[in-house]
């Protein structure tokens, strides 16, 4: 097998992870700002809501050499299907994540981020949050590189059978 066509290509792989943390670190920072007005799985939702056009813009460009396709209707309609079963993905691990760390501790971990000049509600760290947060992008971001590279930024045929079922 060609290295170019290979699931798991080296170049690829590294490009994806570049461009997904930047995705997760758009995620977090949104989400830890909205996690201070909503409850925990409203600020990861709205997170990875403002992430996934980000993820999309930056995906097309750089990971999958998708940027000279012209073809990125179809790509964002793949994207959007992928994107909604990997919050799937990420919401599942991170329910189940936060459930598990809840039976451990009687209540959360909270770490003090010491600096005086944050007002204080944005100095303390919800550790178990966070580390289902994590876990779940982790498992968020498998589900994602591999339905990318197999899916969205390929020509499998599904988007003209839909347009045609859809009569489109």
């Amino acid at each position: 097998m060609k290295n170019e066509t290979a699931l798991f290509n080296f170049k690829d792989l590294i490009a994806y992870f570049l461009i997904a943390g930047t995705g997760a670190a758009v995620q977090l920072v949104v989400g830890s700002f909205f996690r201070n007005y909503t409850s925990f799985f409203t600020s990861v939702t709205l997170g990875y809501i403002v992430s996934f056009g980000v993820g999309f813009v930056l995906t097309k460009l750089f990971a999958f050499d998708a940027r000279n396709t012209n073809k990125t209707r179809r790509e964002m309609v793949k994207f959007v299907m992928v994107a909604a079963f990997s919050f799937g993905v990420m919401m599942g691990v991170a329910f189940v994540t936060l459930s598990i760390l809840h039976r451990i501790s009687a209540k959360d971990m909270v770490y003090h981020i010491p600096f005086e000049f944050l007002p204080q509600k944005y100095r303390d760290i919800n550790v178990s949050e966070a580390s289902s947060t994590f876990a779940g992008m982790g498992f968020s971001f498998v589900s994602n590189y591999v339905l990318h590279k197999t899916f969205t930024f390929k020509n499998t045929g599904f988007y003209d059978r839909a347009k045609t079922v859809l009569n489109l």
